[in-house]
């Protein structure tokens, strides 16, 4: 059997018979007891794909949940190249428990399913699906109870920020979705093109183009190049009526990132279809630096910006 090693890096290792390794790094179970101001449960989104989430909530709602006012709830989908990561990772467990307790919000975190098993576009119809069971469970799960699917968010950080702008857009499209999606908040949005950004061509940048064009070969449908629209944002067939009903958006990027250049892009493109659209610059800090440092300064800052514009719509 031929195992040549097709695709690798720091922690995923994939064979040419398709077998996959992944090196998973610390994780953190969910814990219904209160710690620093939020608790969290799993629970199952679809148990034959399978898809799953951890739900965050706040100290407030997880003391007296049926006698508060509705809470906004913030849908987050995890990094990775669309090939590695989970919510149970400790720096997205500790970074979304945070970020529920300091934005007073419902945190659905979302375990989609990964690639190169299972390819684009799955991953989007995953997340999309998200968004189904929420509007289904409002009533029988206790947790959702003070849900409020009126001010319903999107976030995710580098594939995960793409997929916030893939769920955004189906969600736009459904006219049966009773979520109503008011902003979306990608961190570090990985997106990509078959034209090299000006960054991605200068000396010293071979190692993550290197890597980079590993997790597009290996997420991107089969006879795909890095124009496909899931990559190139420009290439994604959008009418202007659906772009007339785009959320508004809080793009977050990283001045030490490789991907900075791609983010600035992104805003760029949205502002020309007339979207309403910010963006934010942490400087002195890399890629995903939240996931990463999760009590840092820098993420507190992060925190405290993303629930400002939640609650500002």
């Amino acid at each position: 059997m031929d195992t040549t090693v097709t695709g690798s890096s720091e922690f995923i290792k994939v064979f040419s018979d398709g077998t996959v390794e992944r090196f998973i790094p610390e994780t953190a179970p969910a814990s219904l007891d209160l710690y620093k101001g939020y608790k969290c449960k799993d629970v199952t989104i679809d148990p034959l794909k399978p898809i799953t989430a951890r739900i965050f909530i706040p100290t407030t709602t997880a003391t007296a949940t049926s006698k508060l006012p509705l809470l906004p709830v913030l849908i987050y989908f995890h990094g990775g190249g669309f090939c590695i990561g989970s919510t149970t990772w400790l720096g997205y467990h500790h970074f979304l428990g945070d970020l529920s307790a300091t934005s007073e919000s419902i945190v659905l975190s979302i375990d989609y399913r990964l690639a190169p098993e299972n390819k684009l576009p799955i991953a989007y119809e995953d997340c999309y699906t998200s968004l189904i069971w929420l509007s289904q469970q409002k009533l029988t799960e206790s947790w959702l109870k003070n849900a409020d699917l009126s001010q319903v968010f999107l976030s995710g950080d580098s594939a995960g920020g793409n997929i916030a702008h893939q769920v955004a857009i189906r969600a736009i499209r459904d006219k049966e979705c009773l979520v109503r999606v008011k902003g979306i908040l990608p961190i570090h949005p990985y997106f990509g093109s078959e034209k090299r950004t000006e960054l991605e061509t200068k000396d010293g940048s071979a190692e993550e183009v290197k890597s980079n064009d590993m997790f597009w070969r290996l997420s991107i449908p089969e006879g795909s190049n890095r124009d496909y629209e899931g990559c190139n944002f420009e290439w994604m067939q959008v009418s202007l009526t659906e772009w007339s009903r785009f959320p508004n958006v809080l793009v977050f990027v990283a001045e030490l990132d490789f991907l900075n250049e791609r983010g600035v892009a992104y805003v760029e493109f949205l502002k020309k279809k007339g979207v309403k659209v910010k963006i934010i610059e942490t400087k002195d800090e890399a890629h995903v630096f939240h996931v990463f440092h999760p009590d840092s300064e820098s993420t507190r800052v992060l925190q405290n910006q993303m629930k400002e514009f939640i609650h500002s719509l």
